[in-house]
């Protein structure tokens, strides 16, 4: 493969609804999405999923701007492409800077998918006919709407729900919901606002019978995880922390979590996600596929990825109608019965709506060879 053309699609989306953390609220949602086109014009497509400010992880849809135009387009354009992993190599050189490689090779992958007539689940090698939807649900204002939102996640059959966490709103949020629904399988999400000087707060947890608590302690640590591990009947996932097979090795070795979250965008590509499942599956970690509050082009890159068997636990992969009143991409992702059908189509087995692409377009730059 020779990729002759790329085009880059800056657009912004507005939620449904907005979607609060421990440390923000989003809105709205500025992505890049990097069409990538052959010589022969098929096209691949792939996604950006940073965030307009540095509060996930050091990226921000600016730098990947910057990374994406200045550095690793001109890296890939006309170069003889035999395989995805091939950009491994011609990426070596610019270090971390996960979100931006995965938005460029997330094209390649689709592309590669097309061209060798493989669905992307199959050219990674994802047996799995459909996969288990769980979902994420943000921090609320009160706890009618908290319990509303939920019932209405089970109404469309999510396998787990996953609760936003943080100082004054743990404990007591999770002891409502655990009573109110006593056999639901839940989690609860951290983002990083906890430390070691909160352990008897997090020891709180393990009453709760909570399938995982994500990333209680800093973004950037190990072995701090390890530790409170040791002290939580709880399994603790780890998700900022994880941004390479070489962290995911790491993490395994110190003890530092019995799960891991896998992002796409967050660990630099497909390519990478593969090298951490393999790890995962020989060290018999839990994993499943994380959201980024993403348009339908990077939700079917993690429902390829979600097809392989080393990914057992449902992951935020659900329906587009709980977070846009219009995508990118037909169809729609649906969850029907607690599950998502893994596409057949060759590539992503999605289709780009390019007049909903134009709509939501703030401004387009390409690039030829």
């Amino acid at each position: 493969m020779r990729i002759k053309e790329i085009n880059l699609h800056h657009i912004q989306m507005k939620l449904k609804n907005p979607f609060t953390n421990s440390f923000s609220t989003v809105k709205d949602r500025r992505f890049i999405i990097i069409e990538a086109v052959l010589e022969d014009g098929l096209t691949g497509w792939g996604e950006c999923v940073a965030f307009e400010h540095p509060w996930y992880t050091e990226e921000t849809i600016y730098t990947c701007a910057h990374l994406l135009k200045d550095v690793l387009i001109p890296s890939v354009m006309n170069k003889p492409i035999r395989h995805p992993d091939d950009l491994t190599a011609l990426f070596a050189p610019v270090r971390r800077n996960p979100m931006a490689k995965s938005a460029l090779e997330g094209a390649v992958w689709d592309l590669y998918a097309k061209k060798n007539g493989l669905s992307l689940a199959k050219a990674l090698g994802g047996e799995k006919k459909r996969i288990e939807a769980g979902i994420s649900i943000g921090l609320k204002e009160t706890d009618e709407e908290l319990f509303s939102t939920i019932d209405e996640a089970l109404k469309q059959g999510y396998k787990r729900i996953k609760l936003k966490i943080k100082p004054g709103q743990d404990l007591s949020l999770i002891s409502k919901v655990r009573t109110r629904y006593p056999s639901l399988p839940i989690m609860a999400d951290a983002n990083s606002a906890y430390t070691l000087a909160d352990l008897e707060r997090l020891r709180g947890l393990d009453q709760y019978d909570l399938m995982m608590i994500e990333q209680p302690l800093a973004y950037n640590d190990l072995y701090e995880h390890a530790l409170l591990q040791k002290e939580l009947h709880t399994k603790i996932c780890l998700d900022e922390s994880i941004q390479s097979a070489h962290d995911a090795l790491q993490a395994i070795q110190f003890g530092s979590c019995q799960v891991i979250n896998l992002k796409i965008g967050r660990v630099g590509g497909l390519s990478e996600s593969l090298k951490i499942l393999k790890l995962c599956e020989e060290a018999g970690i839990d994993v499943w596929c994380g959201g980024m509050l993403e348009t339908g082009i990077s939700r079917a890159h993690t429902i390829a990825l979600a097809s392989m068997n080393a990914v057992n636990l449902p992951g935020d992969i659900s329906s587009t109608q709980n977070y846009w009143h219009q995508d990118i991409t037909i169809p729609e992702v649906v969850v029907s019965n607690g599950y998502i059908e893994v596409p057949e189509n060759p590539g992503t087995g999605f289709e780009i709506d390019r007049k909903a692409l134009e709509a939501f377009t703030i401004h387009k730059e390409c690039f030829h060879a």
